[in-house]
């Protein structure tokens, strides 16, 4: 229960039940400020373990198309659009990720599914680069007498480099779509970090949402017993319950329904 899986799956199993979809797709990520992002090399910035993000890049990631699960390469399904919600214009760029696989089994009415992974122009790019290269590999080889794994050597050389120096600021953003014959539902985040308390947007997303999930369980008030993913333990009442709190924490979420923008 954080910002995906959780705070995304929330929102696009909302907009499912709430447009009987068929198709849905989640556009989530965290990306530095357009300020902060020229001073760092791939436009990005570490607020989670990196070595995890380069992992994700290299597997094999099941979707729904045409009604079947199906495999795919990881940062397949490119798109580059425009985000104009929440008072921003920017152009950003998103391919697939895992993330949200629990969709595959919760949401079986789905003829179309994935999750992707949102990042600023050229990033993809970047690590398409990379993955020719070799460097994002795990094999190891001999270099010089000695046996290193490319990515390993590659992260020793990149994390610092990444890592936020005084003053730069992170950013979650989320667009989520679900869509049926004749309705379309979207969900618009750009969630800033907070300086005054030092914590990044990253912290913020992942943490309130967690927070405020885990006090529903302790009150009760998610009944559910087992395993349950967050789009099916957090609806109705709770799915609003839930918005009011984040929103209390200066956390907003604009639900667009066939085109009408509404908090």
């Amino acid at each position: 229960m954080g910002f995906a899986p959780g705070l995304s799956n929330i929102t696009l199993g909302e907009g499912i039940r709430k447009v009987n979809a068929f198709s849905a797709v989640a556009r989530v990520g965290g990306i530095l400020s357009k300020e902060s992002a020229v001073r760092h090399p791939l436009k990005y910035m570490i607020t989670w373990s990196f070595s995890h993000v380069l992992r994700e890049y290299m597997v094999k990631v099941r979707i729904i198309k045409d009604g079947m699960i199906t495999e795919v390469d990881a940062t397949s399904g490119r798109e580059s659009f425009r985000f104009r919600a929440c008072g921003m214009d920017e152009v950003l760029e998103c391919a697939i990720t895992p993330g949200m696989l629990s969709f595959l089994y919760t949401m079986p009415q789905l003829k179309n599914f994935t999750e992707k992974t949102i990042r600023w122009p050229g990033y993809w790019q970047s690590i398409d680069t990379l993955k020719e290269c070799g460097i994002l590999d795990l094999d190891p080889f001999e270099f010089k007498g000695t046996i290193i794994r490319p990515r390993d050597f590659f992260l020793s050389l990149v994390e610092p480099k990444l890592r936020p120096p005084p003053g730069d600021r992170d950013v979650c953003v989320m667009w989520n779509t679900a869509t049926s014959q004749d309705k379309r539902v979207d969900y618009y985040m750009w969630t800033k970090s907070d300086t005054k308390i030092g914590l990044t947007s990253m912290a913020r997303v992942t943490g309130f949402s967690a927070a405020i999930g885990a006090r529903l369980v302790g009150r009760c008030e998610i009944r559910e017993k087992g395993i349950v993913a967050p789009e099916e333990a957090i609806s109705g009442e709770l799915y609003h319950k839930f918005m009011n709190d984040l929103a209390k924490r200066e956390i907003r979420i604009i639900e667009a329904l066939n085109g009408n923008n509404r908090l």
